[in-house]
């Protein structure tokens, strides 16, 4: 260290502080930074003063932000709290606006069926490993809902209820077997009986049995129920003739059925819980669901009874 005390290098940068500071004081008592020594001085301490200016900001927005911290949890707090609101206001919305919808399906249903008496309802469940797709909704016998009635939305029919309990029940649908419905072809009036089967219920299909080998029902046939029994209401849709296969047996032949409601994907239903006619089986056989209206289909099919349906 003493030897650079003593060196030539260290004594040219004291002569360059020296002028520095000589400059330093000469803009100084002028005034006068477009001078020469001014604008050197300016250019020097342009970056110092860039570099300091920089680092009071960030220590000032630091300690302001510190000192506020308080202040900007409670608006954080206050924020979140409106962001609750609103989300509940949207819920609240949805929900009303769902109903109105519900509700004008069915003031269109009534208005094109006066005699019916409905209730809507909900899907809250559906059971995976039911190849038929039955589901529960969120309507039961406190509701008016009684075993039997039918289901159906504003597209047509969607089956029956299987099961009540108070405040909920099972729906069983049309592409289970254990459903069977009188139904007829609104193209040629000819009857049969609709019910499910297990490989046309892995398409969302259903069919429509006891036909004559010389059908004349035909693809894109409209499906309807005939009303026979009291179960279900006549003229109710179910769906439109997607093809026609002969039976294993070869002695008829069944309509594959194309349903009018996309049951698997349904969210909102109507139960009917009266209609004009219902429980009107002239065998007075309703409560065991026999099917009376398969006594119509036997007319032009050779004969055949159905269980568990109209």
């Amino acid at each position: 260290m003493r030897e650079f005390l003593h060196s030539k290098r260290f004594k040219i940068l004291l002569a360059l502080v020296a002028v520095l500071l000589g400059f330093m004081l000469y803009a100084a008592s002028t005034q006068d930074s477009s001078t020469v020594p001014g604008k050197i001085l300016s250019a020097i301490t342009a970056p110092l003063q860039k570099l300091s200016s920089t680092i009071s900001g960030a220590a000032t927005g630091f300690l302001g932000e510190f000192m506020n911290a308080g202040e900007n949890a409670k608006e954080n707090e206050e924020l979140r709290a409106q962001i609750a609101d609103l989300r509940e206001e949207l819920v609240d919305f949805e929900r009303y606006k769902t109903e109105n919808e519900q509700l004008k399906e069915m003031i269109g249903l009534k208005e094109a069926n006066e005699d019916f008496e409905m209730t809507n309802a909900s899907v809250i469940a559906r059971d995976p490993s039911d190849r038929f797709g039955s589901f529960q909704i969120d309507k039961g016998s406190i509701h008016g809902v009684s075993f039997h009635d039918p289901v159906i939305s504003s597209d047509g029919l969607i089956g029956y209820i299987s099961e009540v309990n108070a405040t909920t029940a099972r729906v069983t649908t049309i592409l289970s077997p254990e459903l069977n419905v009188g139904a007829y072809s609104v193209h040629t009036n000819e009857t049969g009986v609709v019910t499910g089967d297990a490989v046309l219920s892995q398409e969302g299909h259903c069919k429509l049995e006891y036909l004559l080998r010389e059908t004349a029902i035909a693809k894109g046939d409209l499906i309807v129920t005939t009303g026979v029994s009291g179960i279900f209401p006549q003229d109710l849709v179910i769906g439109t003739v997607e093809d026609v296969q002969p039976e294993s047996s070869g002695a008829s032949v069944y309509a594959v059925i194309n349903p009018a409601v996309d049951i698997s994907n349904i969210k909102d239903v109507f139960v009917i819980t009266d209609f004009l006619g219902q429980g009107g089986d002239e065998a007075g056989n309703t409560s065991s669901g026999q099917d009376t209206s398969s006594q119509a289909g036997a007319t032009s099919s050779g004969g055949a009874s159905s269980q568990g349906g109209e």
